[in-house]
């Protein structure tokens, strides 16, 4: 048998050496390992799900956060379309530039911009599949039982021993009872009484997030189906609520212009009064607009008085005050003698602090030339420190001074082209300023052009106000969720979970040990020792710090303080 063992294995060892010195086979310590297939990926789905969990984190939320407030620090320091065009054409001619390359990443449109609404949406879905989910937890997490107790209670941040002649079954059910009067939820199982409470401050927490959600859902609202317009309305003149009245108007992206109510507005009369006296002389203290309105054309007229922040509410809009000027009135007429133009006409600031104002009065009706004027006005008149032209001294109409310059010719209205009413159009192509015709009127006063042009007469002085009518549907929701997302933030910091067990066991010589475990979200409260105090008793003497044991006679010791 041990030959025929030799003999195969020296058989099996040649073999192996044959088939090496063939090369038909490497050796096992150089041969490549098999294979293992790779994974196919996580997908399309994969992809999508693990997007979306990127998304709903509160992490992404806050930076999206971030970036809304970043994103809105532009419509803060620049002028936007929306409140004042005049300020964006003016900043686009002064920085030829830089003005067009922001323009074109909507800088003066911050707030329309799709830049914008795209960070605006990504806030809101983040916030909404972080929130909602949140919130179901919470709620399943208040009907749930609460946690059974730890093993060891001594190892809790709070904790209290002691001894007392009650039954187990007895301790138990005081704790119970001592527990619910102070408004914890208690479970009793395994010979333990497990309590908690506290979960207001998580909902508060929850409740500021989901109005912060309202609080996007009211402002795109507000966005979508409000407006904003502008309209300057002159003493004695009205305005009926309608597009073609606005100078100036801004829908929502799903208004529609038969949502605007027909109301009338009439401005009776406008005073402002100013400082008289002292370093802030000719500063402005008061703006009163009086006015009467109807908020349908059968309703009847009321008198209203429009002043700073203090806006009339009428058909579902806002009407606000925001600035006032002033209004010359002019009677022109033609060369033939006929009344060509008669009426007031605002008046352009072009120094607020005495309001020395500019305008331009068109008459196209004059014959057989058209008429225009350009004017300066000067509500107090007096002469500069040089005496070489005429400066306003004081804002309010003490000595009103108008100076104006003639044109004649062709204005262009008829040719369809739109113009400002704030500006002549064709100096020196179309129109042609009229030698002479330069003449500086007082209220009564009248100026005959030459080459028997015409005649213009300055007959008085009038004030003008700007109006801003908003219509903001998410107004009202936007508060009432602002002032419950204060209320959440208040309440998720004043209100913290809190966690107390309670286990009776039989000891020694017939006594039953009772063992009280705290935890408490933050820093501990003194809650705990009040609880201890409760259920202890006068009769069973203090509580022994957790690993003291107590004495025969009775137990010794203090209670646990708070430990970290």
């Amino acid at each position: 048998m041990t030959d025929t063992n030799t003999d195969h294995a020296g058989t099996d060892h040649t073999e192996d050496r044959a088939e090496g010195e063939t090369g038909t086979e490497a050796p096992a310590a150089r041969q490549a390992p098999a294979e293992v297939p790779r994974p196919s990926g996580i997908g399309p789905f994969g992809w999508l799900r693990w997007g979306w969990r990127q998304l709903t984190t509160m992490r992404t939320a806050l930076i999206l956060l971030f970036l809304v407030a970043l994103g809105a620090v532009p419509g803060s320091i620049l002028p936007q379309r929306g409140q004042a065009p005049e300020k964006v054409a003016a900043y686009l001619e002064k920085h030829e530039t830089l003005g067009p390359w922001l323009d074109r990443f909507s800088m003066f449109d911050v707030f329309a911009a799709p830049w914008f609404a795209a960070i605006y949406l990504l806030l809101f879905v983040s916030l909404a599949g972080c929130v909602i989910p949140r919130a179901g937890k919470h709620y399943r997490s208040m009907r749930a039982r609460p946690p059974a107790a730890p093993r060891n209670l001594a190892r809790l941040p709070q904790s209290a021993t002691y001894e007392t002649d009650a039954s187990p079954e007895d301790v138990i059910a005081e704790a119970r009872t001592a527990l619910r009067s102070r408004h914890f939820r208690v479970d009793v199982a395994g010979g333990a009484a497990s309590a908690e409470k506290g979960y207001l401050g998580e909902t508060g927490n929850l409740l500021f997030h989901l109005a912060l959600l309202a609080l996007l859902f009211a402002l795109g609202l507000g966005n979508l189906f409000g407006y904003r317009g502008n309209v300057l309305l002159t003493e004695g003149k009205s305005f009926a609520n309608s597009l073609g009245l606005y100078d100036q108007f801004q829908p929502g992206r799903a208004f529609s212009g038969g949502e605007l109510a027909p109301f009338t507005i009439t401005l009776d009369d406008f005073k402002a009064e100013y400082e008289a006296k002292g370093a802030k002389r000719g500063q402005a203290t008061a703006f009163n607009a009086k006015i009467h309105y109807r908020s349908s054309p059968d309703a009847r007229a009321k008198p209203y008085d429009l002043r700073i922040n203090h806006p009339l509410k009428v058909g579902g809009a806002k009407v606000y005050l925001l600035g006032h000027g002033y209004a010359p009135v002019f009677t022109v007429r033609d060369a033939k003698g006929n009344v060509a133009f008669q009426d007031s006409v605002p008046f352009l600031e072009m120094e607020p602090r005495n309001l020395t104002s500019e305008g331009v009065i068109k008459v196209p009706d004059a014959e057989p030339d058209q008429l225009a004027f350009y004017a300066i006005l000067w509500p107090t008149a007096v002469a500069s420190e040089d005496g070489k032209q005429i400066v306003s001294a004081f804002p309010a109409p003490l000595r009103p001074v108008v100076t104006i310059t003639a044109f004649k010719g062709d204005l262009g209205l008829d040719s369809g082209s739109p113009q400002s009413v704030y500006k002549l159009e064709g100096i020196g192509r179309t129109i042609q300023p009229i030698k002479g015709g330069q003449k500086l009127l007082e209220p009564g006063e009248s100026f005959k052009l030459p080459g028997d042009a015409g005649t213009v007469t300055f007959d008085g002085l009038k004030e003008w106000t700007s109006l801003s009518v908003n219509r903001d549907p998410g107004r009202i929701p936007a508060l009432i969720a602002a002032v419950l997302a204060v209320l959440g933030v208040a309440t998720s910091f004043m209100v913290r979970r809190r966690r107390v067990w309670v286990r009776a066991s039989a000891g020694e010589g017939g006594r039953t040990v009772v063992e009280v475990g705290g935890l408490t979200l933050g820093n501990p409260t003194s809650e705990f020792d009040d609880i201890v105090t409760a259920l202890r008793g006068p009769q069973d003497g203090p509580a022994s710090e957790p690993g003291e044991t107590p004495s025969a006679d009775g137990p010794s010791g203090a209670a646990t303080e708070s430990k970290e």
